[in-house]
C-alpha cells in the first residue's frame, strides 16, 4: 500500500515526474502519474527505436502481443515530437479489429473499446501527441488529479542541459523539491547528486498485482488496455496505490 513519507507530507514537497510519452503504457506509468503533482511529457528527446513510444503489449490468444502504431522514418536521431505515425497503413487500420479479436469477451470491452477508438481518431500525425492523448484520456477516466507539462513547450530553456542536470533544471523551474523516477532509473540517477541540488530523489516500485485474464495463466506488465478490459474503474484506482517509494 502507498505509504507517503511523513517528512515529505509535513514539508508539503511538490512532487514531479518526467517521462517520454508512451502509447497506452502499463499500469506502473499511471502509478507514477498518480504519485506526483506535476507530470512532464519528455517529448523533445531522441526517439527510442524498439522502445515503448509507439507500441505496447496486449493479451491475444492467451499470450502477449505487440500492438504497434506504425511510424514514418523512425530514427534515434529524430526527436519524439518530430516523429510522425502513419494512419493509412494497414497495421494502423487493423488496431481496433485486433483489440476486438483480443478482448471482445472481456467484461469491460464495450466502454474501453469506445475510449480507445476516440484516442486513435485524434486529429494529429505526431506519435508524441497520440501517445500523450492516450495517457491524458485514461488519466481523466481514472480521475487522477495531476498537472501536465511538456518539456518542448514549457521548458525549452533546459534543452542544453543533459541527463540528470536537465531533470534538476526542470524541477527547479517548477519549484519542485521531490523528483520521482521509475525503478529502472536507479542506474541512471544518483540520490546524492540530487541532494546536492536540494532535490529528494525516489524511485517508484510497483507491487505485484494479478487479476483474472479470461481463464489464462496471468501475463504481467501488459498495457493499461488489458487492465481496463478486465477491471472496473474503482478496482483500477485501488491498484494505483499499490507501490512503494525507495
Amino acid at each position: 500500500m502507498r505509504t507517503p513519507d511523513p517528512v515529505f507530507k509535513l514539508m508539503n514537497m511538490k512532487k514531479t515526474a518526467i517521462m517520454q510519452p508512451y502509447i497506452f503504457p502499463y499500469l506502473g506509468y499511471f502509478q507514477l502519474i498518480h504519485a506526483v503533482d506535476t507530470f512532464v511529457f519528455y517529448d523533445d528527446v531522441n526517439f527510442i527505436k524498439g522502445g515503448w513510444i509507439n507500441r505496447n503489449r496486449i493479451l491475444l490468444n492467451g499470450r502477449d502481443f505487440f500492438l504497434t502504431v506504425p511510424c514514418r522514418q523512425i530514427s534515434p536521431y529524430k526527436l519524439i515530437n518530430e516523429t510522425e505515425f502513419d494512419n493509412q497503413r494497414p497495421e494502423f487500420k487493423k488496431l481496433n479489429k485486433t483489440l476486438e479479436q483480443a478482448y471482445k469477451k472481456a467484461p469491460y470491452y464495450e466502454p474501453v473499446a469506445e475510449i480507445i477508438e476516440s484516442i486513435l481518431n485524434t486529429n494529429t500525425n505526431l506519435i508524441s501527441e497520440l501517445a500523450e492523448c492516450s495517457i491524458r484520456t485514461i488519466v481523466e477516466y481514472l480521475d487522477i488529479s495531476v498537472e501536465f507539462k511538456k518539456s518542448s513547450v514549457d521548458f525549452p530553456f533546459t534543452k542544453e542541459a543533459v541527463k540528470a542536470d536537465r531533470i534538476i533544471a526542470i524541477c527547479n523551474a517548477l519549484n519542485s523539491q521531490h523528483y520521482i523516477n521509475p525503478i529502472g532509473g536507479q542506474e541512471l540517477y544518483d540520490k546524492a547528486y540530487f541532494n546536492q541540488h536540494d532535490i529528494q530523489l525516489n524511485f517508484i516500485k510497483s507491487q505485484p498485482q494479478e487479476y483474472t485474464q479470461f481463464n489464462n495463466t496471468f501475463v504481467p506488465g501488459l498495457s493499461i488496455i488489458d487492465v481496463m478490459m478486465f477491471n472496473d474503474k474503482e478496482t483500477i484506482k485501488t491498484m494505483l496505490d499499490q507501490y512503494e517509494l525507495i
